[in-house]
């Protein structure tokens, strides 16, 4: 089942590294605070470097600005996710998690087989707008596309 809004985030943990790998849990992370999860199919492959990260990058002052924090997980490993935002670039603050087993995207209802592609169980496309842990609004992607995920739709769909 998909999350939808309304829905209180599921409990997993995740990793991340600053200063060393960190394990994180999603309650932690979501709690007490307005965030924007986005999620991509896999760190370094074309749309989600060309695209979908650069738009949350080049937007990320505005999401700030707005007292939203950004989030952005895959189903790569910790050391994967840290090395695709030094290529990127990724301001300090938009924070890179990994959900390497997949289960935060199970979780999530999320996952898609991209099998065909040597990708295995990956993350389809989204974000998802956070408030206090429950979910307030989502956009997901249907397969193949790019559309409602971006930044700056996101933005334009976000209450004031």
């Amino acid at each position: 089942m998909t999350i939808h809004v309304g829905d209180r985030i599921p409990e997993v943990t995740l990793k991340r590294i600053r200063e060393g790998m960190e394990t994180i849990d999603t309650h932690a992370l979501f709690d007490s605070r307005k965030a924007v999860l986005f999620g991509v199919p896999g760190a370094f492959t074309p749309t989600c470097s060309a695209r979908h990260l650069p738009s949350f990058i080049e937007q990320f002052p505005e999401f700030r600005h707005r007292g939203i924090e950004v989030f952005c997980m895959a189903v790569n490993d910790p050391f994967v996710m840290k090395a695709w935002a030094e290529s990127q670039q990724v301001p300090e603050g938009l924070q890179m998690l990994s959900d390497g087993n997949g289960e935060f995207t199970r979780a999530l209802g999320l996952e898609m087989d991209a099998s065909s592609s040597g990708m295995g169980t990956r993350s389809r496309r989204f974000a998802l707008y956070v408030e206090d842990g429950v979910v307030r609004e989502t956009f997901i992607e249907e397969p193949g596309k790019f559309e409602v995920s971006s930044a700056q739709y996101v933005l334009e769909h976000l209450p004031r």
